[in-house]
């Protein structure tokens, strides 16, 4: 499972089911779309920004101006998929204006790490969404859980209502990821004013795989050994 860290993954199918039951996914018309959207969103906001930024600085454009051009392919997307699904929420416009602030305040300053440092802000503010559905009728995993196995949701409705275990771990697996996310976003700002400029790109794109690659094995190792995973699919 995967919380937005970035600006287009608002909007987008949920990425494909953690490990455990390839048939219910093969299955589901939702998963192809959410496999789609996955890698939509890791192409357009992740390995596109930092391609192009480092194709930008090799044609001679400077810092600022390369984190500004790269910078508008998360933008693009949001606005792509604000239009293809018709709906235009707070977060979508929270997102391009954060992105126009930033880019405003880095020209202003004439400093590119304010531009840097916005990612940071993403993953933070991603990080404490996850925490606050903590208090409300269900945390953020579950129901993305829920949403990617349709077929299994009259059985994850009734392991809420009944298994006080079953409830336990997914508040759990909310609270690793709300963490982990925040965890994310300290580090990304640390390197955004630490370290060289041009090094930052590719080193924020790598983080962001650590990230969910870390948070994932620990996912699937928790929903494992708790039986969380036989629970649902059990026959």
């Amino acid at each position: 499972m995967t919380p937005p860290t970035s600006p287009g993954s608002a909007y987008d199918s949920p990425p494909p089911p953690p490990a455990g039951d390839a048939d219910e996914a093969s299955a589901s018309p939702r998963a192809p779309a959410g496999a789609w959207g996955f890698l939509a969103t890791v192409v357009c906001d992740i390995v596109l920004p930092a391609a192009l930024y480092y194709v930008l600085r090799d044609l001679g454009a400077d810092e600022i101006t390369s984190l500004l051009v790269s910078g508008s392919a998360p933008a693009l997307h949001t606005l792509y998929s604000a239009v293809r699904h018709r709906k235009v929420d707070a977060l979508g416009v929270f997102t391009i204006t954060l992105l126009v602030v930033s880019a405003l305040a880095s020209v202003v300053t004439a400093s590119p790490r304010i531009v840097l440092a916005r990612n940071s802000l993403f993953t933070a503010l991603a990080g404490v969404w996850l925490l606050v559905t903590l208090f409300t009728a269900r945390p953020f995993t579950y129901q993305a859980v829920k949403a990617l196995l349709p077929g299994r949701a009259e059985r994850l409705e009734s392991l809420w209502e009944q298994d006080v275990a079953f409830r336990r771990v997914w508040r759990a697996v909310t609270v690793l990821w709300g963490l982990g996310l925040l965890a994310d976003a300290l580090l990304r700002l640390i390197m955004a004013y630490t370290l060289p400029v041009d090094s930052v790109p590719a080193l924020d794109a790598a983080l962001y795989a650590a990230t969910w690659i870390v948070l994932q094995v620990v996912t699937q190792i928790a929903l494992y050994r708790s039986g969380t995973f036989r629970k649902i699919f059990s026959r």
